[in-house]
């Protein structure tokens, strides 16, 4: 039986991105360092500087670098960080080719902000953005301009959480489906039902009710996408019940809720 599996072949401009990769973990790089220069970094990898050039134009289209024309100690990409931005790329393309369906993106934000809005209410965070989101929403004039300040909302919510990995995938969520977003707003017209979800989901996070945040947010997409098929996941129909009770477990292990209905200790 032969055990053995063909060497993967990699291209020049591949290598040179596992070496920065490299470098980035070893040497503790971060956004804001600057890499060498074009030709430095060929020298020192013993590569063509057209394979560091397409390695560059790889990172910065990931959102890794943004490339910079210069001299001497003003040459060379530096280190940025927009995962956000990438992400959304990649899903709309993705949702253009229909090999991620409308459903399926729809489903994932479900997961991600009802966990985020639970989160939030869990630990008082700061919800000046959520306020302003709503703010400007009250006084859109155009459904791009509405959709513009429910994708800030939406995406404040998951900042809330305190997780950024989270905020960046929301925002990849939103920002992929814009287009729908603006399409059903118009279909739509009158945006008052809307505007009450969003109202309550606040409400809710404000109050520190973790089980009611999550509710708020289930109502409001189904509302907002009712073309969806929202037959229950095997966890979804017990999501309050468990918020529920992790509440009262740590009223249990702390002897009481502090401030705004969180437990003592936590914020």
């Amino acid at each position: 039986m032969n055990g053995w599996q063909p060497v993967r072949r990699t291209r020049a401009f591949e290598d040179v991105i596992a070496r920065i990769e490299e470098r980035i973990a070893d040497d503790g790089l971060t956004v804001g360092d600057r890499l060498p220069g074009e030709r430095q970094l060929a020298e020192q990898l013993r590569v063509s500087r057209s394979s560091v050039r397409e390695a560059m134009r790889v990172l910065e289209t990931l959102g890794v670098v943004a490339s910079q024309v210069g001299r001497g100690p003003d040459a060379g990409a530096v280190l940025i960080s927009r995962p956000a931005g990438a992400l959304t790329d990649l899903l709309r393309l993705h949702l253009g080719l229909s090999s991620l369906s409308l459903e399926e993106v729809i489903d994932a934000r479900l997961m991600i902000e009802q966990w985020s809005a639970a989160r939030a209410a869990g630990h008082g965070a700061d919800l000046s953005a959520l306020g302003r989101a709503l703010e400007l929403m009250e006084g859109a004039r155009t459904a791009e301009d509405f959709v513009e300040h429910d994708i800030a909302f939406h995406v404040a919510i998951a900042e809330a959480s305190g997780n950024r990995l989270i905020a960046a995938m929301m925002r990849s969520l939103r920002d992929s489906v814009r287009r729908y977003a603006v399409e059903a707003v118009e279909r739509l017209g009158d945006t008052r039902e809307l505007m009450a979800d969003h109202r309550r989901i606040h409400r809710a996070i404000a109050s520190g009710d973790r089980a009611e945040a999550s509710a708020a947010v289930q109502a409001h997409l189904r509302r907002a996408y009712p073309d969806v098929s929202w037959a229950p996941g095997p966890d979804e129909s017990g999501f309050e019940d468990r918020v529920r009770a992790e509440e009262r477990a740590g009223t249990d292990e702390r002897g009481g809720r502090g401030e705004r209905g969180r437990p003592d200790g936590v914020g």
